[in-house]
């Protein structure tokens, strides 16, 4: 008698839980499952493939999403003017030009980006930019450089200046964008889509061979276009990359 009545307390205690489980939750396909007699392991495997497959269809969604919001051509508009110096008269894209160029294109198709200040060091500091679409997949760029020690900053605001400008460019090259005449800190005004092409592609780069491979094609392919900003951008992206991975190593 007591066998019984322990194996209808079981059976109620399992009945419950199935009730209080969301149709096509975890815990509802592992009682399901448990119920059928399959094993601790091979509901664990089950459980294994559920999530492998889950990943696939978010990465899939997330690729549509951002072809969609690449057939968007968004164009970054300058709206900081140079009132003084040897650039008066000209403007550049400030890091909230870049925000409101590809906030609305992003969540149109489900997407959105933000950062993370990932290393913060007395002589280093390193961003990452995450792009992210609903369905659960996400996509990230870091960069890193040293604070921005210009003349007439204290060192709360060099170190704002140089995360502004990490979050500026990590957000250009993780949603993959660059502006006519793009603005190159005051040097000289340029269409910078081939640097900023291969920029973007060191910065994903997540291992010193890749690193190496990277700046091997980007250098014939910027040597073969006779592009001197383009390759100044691209070296410092590469010396950038060595520096972070080998000291994560």
């Amino acid at each position: 008698m007591s066998e019984i009545i322990e194996m209808e307390r079981r059976d109620a205690a399992v009945a419950t839980q199935q009730d209080q489980a969301p149709a096509g939750s975890p815990m509802a396909m592992a009682i399901a499952a448990m119920q059928s007699g399959m094993s601790p392991e091979q509901i664990g495997a089950m459980m294994d493939l559920q999530d492998r497959y889950n990943a696939t269809q978010a990465k899939k969604l997330y690729d549509e999403a951002f072809a969609a919001f690449k057939a968007e051509a968004v164009r970054i508009i300058k709206g900081k003017d140079v009132s003084a110096g040897p650039l008066k008269g000209t403007s550049y894209a400030v890091l909230n030009d870049v925000v409101k160029a590809v906030t609305p294109a992003l969540s149109k198709h489900g997407l959105s980006s933000s950062w993370k200040l990932t290393r913060d060091e007395p002589e280093w500091m390193e961003v990452t930019c995450f792009l992210r679409h609903v369905g659960g997949h996400e996509e990230s760029v870091s960069m890193g450089g040293p604070p921005d020690a210009g003349p007439g900053r204290n060192a709360i605001q060099a170190r704002a200046s140089t995360k502004t400008y990490l979050e500026r460019y990590t957000l250009k090259a993780i949603t993959g964008l660059s502006e006519q005449d793009d603005d190159t800190d005051g040097n000289a005004q340029l269409d910078n889509a081939l640097g900023d092409s291969w920029v973007s592609q060191m910065a994903q780069a997540d291992t010193l061979e890749a690193a190496e491979a990277t700046w091997a094609a980007g250098c014939k392919d910027i040597d073969g276009k006779n592009d001197l900003n383009a390759f100044k951008a691209f070296r410092q992206a590469y010396a950038d990359k060595k520096k972070l991975l080998k000291e994560d190593k």
